[in-house]
C-alpha cells in the first residue's frame, strides 16, 4: 500500500487489487452506483482507468474508484438530516416534512394560506397598520393562486371532482388518477369548447376503468347535468389524444355489486361467476355489453339456486333494458346447455 500527496493536495489511495480491499462484489458495486444516480449524486468517471464503478466511504467522505483505487473526491456531501435521533419517537418528532402532494387539489396542496385571525404568533392583536398590510397580502395571495385561466379551470374542475367522487363513493386512489388524467387533458388543450363537468366526469369514468372498479356510464351521468352522449364524446376524445391504456370491462366485476344490491346470497353470486367463466370460454362475451352479460348470468344463477329475481329488477339494477337481459339469457341457455326448468 502506498500513500502520497498529489498536486491538488488531495490524499490519494492506490492499491493493487483495491476491489478485494474494499470488499465489494461486482453486483454490489452496480447496485450502489444505480442508487447514487437515483439520489441525484453526480456520476463519477475515473481519470486513471475511465471506470464508472465507485465506492463511497461515508465515514471519510471520500469517493473511491472501485477498479484502481483512485480517490475521485474527498468532499462528499452528506444527503441525510443534520440532526441525530436514537429512538423512533425522536426521529418522528424531528422530521420536518409536510404532507404529500395531492393531485386532486388544483394547487396540489402545496400553497400557503394567510389566516384571518389578525393575531401574531404569540396571540397578541395586530396594530391597525399591520392589519392593513396583512389584508393586502392576503388579497394578493388569493389572486396569485388563480392568476391564469388554467389555474381557474383546475380550481373549478377539482371542486367538481371531489363532489362527484363523494356522491359515487370513489376511493382516494381513483380520484388521484382521474385528477392526473384531467391535468393531461388540460395540458393538451382538450377542454376548449367543452364543459368542465363533462371532462371531469369522463376522467373519473376512465380512472375507474383503469383501477377495474365497476362504475357504469349511466351511473356517472346520474350525478351530473349532462347527457350520456356528451359524456361519451368526452371519453372518446380523451382516449384518442392521450393514448391511455384502458382495460376492457369484465362482466365478473359487476356480479358482486349487482348481487349485493339485489340481496342475493353468496351461492348465487358464485354460480353467476361460474356461468360467466364458461361463457368466456365459449366466446359469448365478445362484443357484448358487460353489464348485460352480468345481468343475464345473475338471472340464470338466481333461478338455479332458488333465489329468483325478476328480469325487471335485474335490469333496473344493471341499468340495462329487459330485452337485453332476455336476449343474453337465451344465448347463455342455448350455448351452455343450461336447463332452467
Amino acid at each position: 500500500m502506498h500513500w502520497f500527496i498529489d498536486d491538488s493536495n488531495r490524499r490519494t489511495l492506490y492499491y493493487r487489487g483495491c476491489r478485494e480491499m474494499i470488499g465489494l462484489a461486482s453486483g454490489q458495486e452496480k447496485t450502489r452506483t444505480h442508487r447514487e444516480s437515483d439520489l441525484g449524486i453526480p456520476k463519477y468517471v475515473c481519470s486513471a482507468c475511465s471506470s464508472t464503478d465507485v465506492y463511497i466511504d461515508s465515514a471519510r467522505g471520500e469517493v473511491i474508484c472501485a477498479n484502481c483505487g483512485l480517490v475521485l473526491s474527498d468532499h462528499s456531501i452528506d444527503m441525510g438530516p443534520e440532526w441525530r435521533a436514537f429512538t423512533a419517537d425522536e426521529q418522528n418528532a424531528r422530521q420536518r416534512v409536510g404532507g404529500p402532494a395531492d393531485w386532486s387539489k388544483f394547487d396540489q396542496g402545496l400553497t400557503t394560506i394567510i389566516g384571518r385571525q389578525n393575531v401574531d404568533a404569540a396571540g397578541r392583536k395586530l396594530s391597525s397598520t399591520r392589519r392593513a398590510q396583512i389584508h393586502r397580502l392576503r388579497k394578493w395571495q388569493i389572486r396569485t393562486k388563480v392568476h391564469s385561466s388554467d389555474k381557474r379551470n383546475l380550481a373549478v374542475a377539482m371542486t367538481e371532482l371531489h363532489r362527484i367522487s363523494s356522491q359515487l363513493s370513489i376511493p382516494y386512489s381513483i380520484r388521484e388518477t382521474s385528477a392526473v388524467i384531467y391535468r393531461k387533458a388540460l395540458r393538451k388543450r382538450l377542454t376548449r369548447g367543452r364543459t368542465i363537468l363533462g371532462m371531469v366526469a369522463a376522467s373519473l369514468y376512465l380512472a375507474c376503468r383503469v383501477h377495474q372498479v365497476p362504475r357504469p356510464l349511466e351511473e356517472v351521468v346520474e350525478q351530473i347535468h349532462i347527457t350520456r352522449k356528451e359524456l361519451s364524446l368526452c371519453v372518446r376524445l380523451i382516449l384518442r389524444y392521450l393514448n391511455l391504456k384502458i382495460p376492457h370491462s369484465n362482466p365478473i366485476e359487476f356480479v358482486h355489486r349487482f348481487g349485493t344490491e339485489l340481496n342475493l346470497p353468496g351461492e348465487t353470486k358464485k354460480k353467476a361467476i361460474d356461468i360467466l367463466e364458461k361463457a368466456r370460454e365459449e366466446r359469448l362475451t365478445i362484443g357484448k355489453d358487460p353489464k348485460g352479460m352480468a345481468a343475464a348470468a345473475i338471472y340464470v344463477a338466481s333461478i338455479l339456486t332458488g333465489s329468483r329475481r325478476t328480469q325487471l329488477e335485474i335490469a333496473r339494477t344493471a341499468r340495462v333494458t329487459e330485452v337485453t337481459v332476455r336476449n343474453r339469457y337465451k344465448e347463455m341457455v342455448d350455448r351452455l346447455g343450461i336447463s332452467t326448468m
